[in-house]
C-alpha cells in the first residue's frame, strides 16, 4: 500500500493583531456556549428521570439505585465542564495579556 498524495497547498492568510484576538476571544465564547449546553442537558436529564421536564411523563417512577446513577452521572459530566471552564480561563487570561506589538508596556496606571 502506498502513501496518499499531498498536494502542496500554501494559502495566504492575512490576518492583524486585531483579527487574530478576536478570533481567539469568538472561539472561546462558541467553547463557553458548548458547556452552556451541556449543562442544559444535563439539567434535562435531571429534570427528566423526575418528571418534571415540561411535556414528559414517566410510566414508572425512578427507583433510589437509578435516582442515585444518574446523579453520579451528571457530577461526573459537571467535573469534566469545570475542568474545561478552568482552561478556557486560563486561555482568556492568555488572549488578554497579547502584547501591543508597539513596544509599549501593558502596564496598568495606578
Amino acid at each position: 500500500m502506498s502513501f496518499p498524495n499531498v498536494p502542496n497547498v500554501t494559502p495566504e492568510i492575512d490576518l492583524d493583531r486585531e483579527d487574530v484576538i478576536n478570533l481567539l476571544l469568538a472561539s472561546v465564547a462558541f467553547e463557553e456556549l458548548g458547556l452552556a449546553h451541556m449543562i442544559n442537558a444535563e439539567a434535562e436529564k435531571i429534570q427528566f428521570v423526575l418528571g418534571t421536564l415540561e411535556g414528559v411523563n414517566p410510566q414508572n417512577p425512578p427507583s433510589l439505585d437509578q435516582l442515585l446513577e444518574v446523579n453520579r452521572s451528571v457530577e461526573q459530566t459537571l467535573r469534566g465542564i469545570i475542568k474545561k471552564e478552568m482552561l478556557l480561563q486560563f486561555k482568556l487570561e492568555d488572549i488578554l495579556d497579547i502584547p501591543n506589538g508597539n513596544n509599549d508596556t501593558n502596564d496598568e496606571e495606578e
